[in-house]
């Protein structure tokens, strides 16, 4: 399904929201705005009491304005996740990820973070939030935990591509030096 570049097949929600960009920013604003002017609109339309039109409640609109803004941070977060999968264009995400890898592995860190859990643990928790992105809105399902299976190999970091050279990160140590990576 990918047509562009994978970034993160199991993105850690920081990343994830990390990578937004103004347009997610807007889509979570517009879908904050929407919920209460929709139900505005609605009473507008048509009154739930009576013929004559009366503004809803103060706490019914703010209701609205909670459910408008978790709908709408849902959706920013759904977009971002499909750039990190490669699913829309994301060649901005891919040079800022490329940037960060590269400055964790020059470090001689673990680019996805350390985690407190053993392999298996960490094996379960990738199984589990793996494409939950997918049924946000049916339950909301993040990826909270740092793990290793995050289906991109790593080597594709130590090639230097257009533009990356004077970033200074030419000599990264060897893969296997790297916690979490040494096999």
């Amino acid at each position: 399904m990918e047509r562009y570049e994978l970034i993160d097949e199991d993105p850690i929600f920081s990343k994830v929201v990390r990578f937004f960009r103004p347009s997610d920013y807007l889509t979570w604003a517009i879908g904050t705005i929407s919920a209460p002017a929709g139900l505005y609109l609605m009473e507008l339309y048509e009154p739930a009491i009576g013929r004559k039109f009366t503004k809803p409640p103060p706490m019914i609109l703010r209701g609205a304005g909670l459910i408008g803004f978790i709908g709408g941070f849902l959706m920013a977060y759904n977009k971002s996740t499909k750039r990190l999968w490669g699913w829309s264009e994301n060649k901005r995400e891919v040079e800022k990820d490329r940037y960060e890898v590269k400055k964790s592995l020059s470090l001689g860190l673990n680019p996805y973070g350390e985690s407190s859990m053993n392999l298996y643990m960490q094996d379960v928790s990738s199984r589990n939030s793996k494409n939950s992105q997918l049924m946000l809105a049916f339950i909301p399902w993040f990826n909270f935990t740092n793990h290793i299976n995050h289906g991109v190999d790593l080597r594709k970091y130590y090639e230097v591509r257009k533009g990356e050279e004077n970033w200074g990160f030419d000599n990264l140590p060897p893969l296997n030096t790297i916690k979490g990576f040494e096999n």
